[in-house]
C-alpha cells in the first residue's frame, strides 16, 4: 500500500473520525451529567411539593431519565451520520417484538404504573395483596416486596396484586383483634364478660373507642363460647393479641372457673 495514500487518508478521514469520536465522548459525558441533574431536580421538586409520594417521585424521575438517555443516544448517532429515523423505526420494531415476547412483564409494568397513581397502599402499610399478608417494604416497577409476619421477604407481581383483592389494615386508625374464650357449663356468662372487660381495658395499647366487644358467640356441649374483640393500632396488634390471651387465662383463674370438659361420647349398646 502506498504510504502517501495512507497518510492522505489519515489526514483527511482519520482526523474527521477522531473529531467525531471525541465529540461523541464529550457529548455523552456532558449529556449524562445534565440528565442526572434534571432527573434529580425533578425528584426533589416532586418530593418537596408534598402532594406527590416519594416513591412516585422516584418512579417518574426514572422514566424521565430513561427517555432522556434514549434521546442522548440518538444525538450521538447523529454525530456519526447515522440516520436516526431508520434507527427509531428499528427501535419501534424491536419494542413490538419485546412486547410480544414479554407480555407478562409489560402487564406487571402497566399494573405498577396504575398502582403508583392510585396508591392502594404505601411503603410501611400492613396489607393482604396477591394472597400474601405482610408489611410493604418496596413498590417496584414490576413487583411489590412484602415481608410476612414470619419474616420472609416475598416479591409479588404487580399485575397479580392489581387484579386481586387488596386489604389494607393500616388505613384506619385501629384494628380489631379476634379471639374467643370458652367457659364451662354452670359459669355465669355475665360474670365472665364483666371480668374480661375489666381485665382487657387494663392492657396497654387497647383502644377505648371503640370499646372491646365481649359477648356470647355460640353454645357448645362444653359450655358457652365468648368472643373477645379488643381494638388496637396496627403496630400494637400482636402485643395486644398475646396480652389478651394471657388476660383471659388469668381472669378465669382468679375467678376459680372450672375447666370446660368435653362430654363423653355415648357407648354403643352391645
Amino acid at each position: 500500500m502506498n504510504l502517501d495514500t495512507v497518510r492522505v487518508f489519515v489526514m483527511t478521514r482519520g482526523i474527521d473520525l477522531g473529531t467525531k469520536v471525541v465529540g461523541a465522548i464529550v457529548l455523552w459525558i456532558v449529556g449524562r451529567w445534565i440528565i442526572g441533574l434534571i432527573a434529580g431536580l425533578v425528584r426533589k421538586v416532586l418530593a418537596r411539593s408534598g402532594r406527590v409520594d416519594p416513591t412516585l417521585a422516584h418512579y417518574l424521575g426514572s422514566i424521565l431519565s430513561g427517555l432522556l438517555n434514549l434521546l442522548l443516544i440518538l444525538a450521538i448517532l447523529e454525530v456519526f451520520g447515522v440516520q436516526t429515523t431508520s434507527f427509531a423505526a428499528l427501535l419501534a420494531g424491536l419494542g413490538l417484538a419485546i412486547g410480544t415476547a414479554w407480555g407478562g412483564l409489560l402487564a406487571h409494568f402497566a399494573a405498577g404504573v396504575f398502582m403508583q397513581v392510585l396508591r392502594p397502599f404505601r411503603v410501611g402499610d400492613f396489607v393482604t395483596a396477591g394472597g400474601i399478608t405482610g408489611t410493604v417494604t418496596e413498590l417496584g416497577l414490576f413487583g411489590t416486596t412484602i415481608v410476612t409476619p414470619d419474616n420472609v421477604t416475598t416479591i409479588v407481581g404487580n399485575n397479580k396484586i392489581f387484579s386481586d383483592t387488596i386489604a389494607n389494615y393500616s388505613v384506619l386508625p385501629v384494628r380489631r383483634v379476634e379471639l374467643t374464650a370458652k367457659i364451662a357449663n354452670g359459669v355465669d356468662p355475665a360474670d365472665a364478660i364483666n371480668r374480661l372487660k375489666a381485665a382487657i381495658t387494663r392492657i396497654p395499647n387497647v383502644a377505648q373507642s371503640p370499646a372491646p366487644d365481649i359477648e356470647v358467640l355460640s353454645f357448645t356441649p362444653e359450655g358457652p363460647l365468648l368472643c373477645v374483640r379488643p381494638y388496637t393500632p396496627n403496630e400494637h396488634y400482636w402485643q395486644v393479641y398475646f396480652d389478651t390471651n394471657r388476660a383471659i387465662v388469668q381472669a378465669f383463674k382468679d375467678a376459680g372457673y372450672p375447666t370446660p370438659e368435653t362430654p363423653l361420647a355415648p357407648r354403643a349398646v352391645q
